[in-house]
């Protein structure tokens, strides 16, 4: 008896909660896992035009000059706004344009890697903009080469002893 009553109690439960479903459906805003339309976002007539995408600093010395220029033109025909530009890592620091470029004319990218890190180079600059190409990724790539040590000469003293004879 004890049995019947469980699974009774059982099927009643898994029916009401099957039936408690009923009046939902995918499209009723509630994000049942169904994507949504998107709404179109406005597109924007503004356009960035890099002149490269990657700077190869080859091999450079430790404590060299760590800079670099990205030049761009805005190509679009309303005005280029630089949202954020991110360093992949604390030692690639970029510096962006503040203001609006406006069409036609450029600007520029300035980037400082920290060439005290000796070793290879590979790290990237995301720059965020109202770009119709969307997010730029430029990259900076090289290798840092360690200083020379400076190795003191050990001093001339005084031999101790007696010295040596040569014979001819």
């Amino acid at each position: 008896m004890k049995k019947l009553i469980f699974t009774l109690g059982l099927i009643a439960g898994l029916s009401a909660l099957t039936f408690g479903q009923e009046g939902h459906n995918a499209n009723d805003g509630h994000g049942h896992g169904a994507t949504a339309t998107p709404t179109a976002a406005p597109t924007s007539l503004a356009d960035i035009k890099m002149d490269k995408m990657t700077h190869d600093y080859g091999n450079i010395k430790q404590g060299d000059n760590g800079e670099c220029v990205f030049k761009f033109v805005n190509n679009g025909k309303e005005p280029l706004v630089i949202t954020n530009c991110q360093g992949s890592c604390g030692c690639t620091v970029p510096q962006c344009p503040k203001e609006p470029i406006l069409p036609g004319k450029s600007g520029e990218i300035k980037v400082k890697y920290d060439t005290q890190r000796v070793g290879g180079i590979y790290k990237t600059v995301t720059v965020n903009s109202n770009a119709k190409s969307g997010t730029v990724t430029l990259t900076i790539k090289g290798n840092v080469e360690s200083k020379p040590v400076d190795v003191a000469f050990p001093e001339n003293k005084t031999p101790q002893g007696a010295p040596t004879e040569k014979k001819g």
